[in-house]
């Protein structure tokens, strides 16, 4: 959410009314920035601390984060200006926004990118090693503080990329920031740590909403996701990818 208001600051004539594609990089730099920053300044005081404390802490965060987005940009749904809006591809019957085509294509090429970089990277597999253990990781020689930092860094550019792939296709406000929340139910169903998991988990809640939606009673698409995550949290906690793996880093 923050991400895609950042871009919206860059781009909207209102504000500083930048090429959108000159807002892009920008917008994704300064997230990057701000999640380092994060890190540095408050997260990696809670080393060795429980990931439920760390949790509780960017939760509450993000609360904070969107009373300023709403202070700054105010609470009214607002619009991204991008160059593409309004614009379809056909192709026979079928007709797809413009939009809808770079979500699928961005989309992809990140989770190869990451899927690459975390299973044949030493950096990459020292993050999964310091995520999983941060105190094993750091006796075994990695920089835990210093990997924290990047992961916080690169959480942020990814954060805006989606940010502003979701403003793309309509208006946004602070509260859209709620998102996540279904983002943490996603990952929690496939299994933390898990780049399959995570794609799994998100496409069994895009599948269940409608689905609830379309044969269920009123309202029973807003908790249908999560009652599949309590599901997933009884029978099988670790989430449908959760395996145990070593790898030397």
């Amino acid at each position: 959410m923050l991400g895609a208001f950042v871009c919206i600051g860059f781009t909207n004539h209102e504000y500083m009314g930048l090429n959108f594609w000159l807002a892009v990089p920008l917008s994704i730099l300064v997230m990057g920035i701000l999640g380092y920053l994060f890190n540095w300044g408050i997260l990696r005081h809670m080393f060795g601390q429980s990931q439920t404390s760390i949790v509780i802490l960017t939760i509450a965060m993000g609360f904070i984060i969107r009373f300023f987005a709403g202070a700054i940009w105010s609470h009214e749904p607002t619009s991204l200006e991008t160059p593409f809006a309004g614009q379809e591809i056909r192709s026979g019957g079928l007709v797809l926004g413009i939009d809808e085509v770079l979500i699928v294509v961005v989309t992809a090429v990140l989770t190869l990118a990451f899927y690459l970089f975390f299973s044949r990277t030493r950096i990459g597999l020292a993050m999964q090693a310091a995520s999983q253990n941060q105190l094993a990781a750091y006796y075994m020689g990695i920089p835990v503080k210093r990997i924290h930092s990047l992961v916080w860094g690169l959480s942020g550019m990814v954060a805006a990329v989606a940010g502003i792939l979701f403003a793309s296709k309509g208006a946004i406000d602070p509260s859209t920031g709620l998102l996540g929340i279904k983002a943490f139910a996603a990952a929690a169903i496939g299994g933390f740590g898990s780049l399959p998991g995570a794609l799994l988990g998100g496409l069994i809640i895009g599948l269940v909403e409608p689905l609830a939606s379309r044969y269920g009673p009123p309202g029973i698409s807003q908790i249908a996701p999560y009652a599949i995550l309590l599901l997933i949290l009884i029978f099988r906690p670790g989430g449908i990818f959760s395996q145990t793996q070593r790898k030397k880093v």
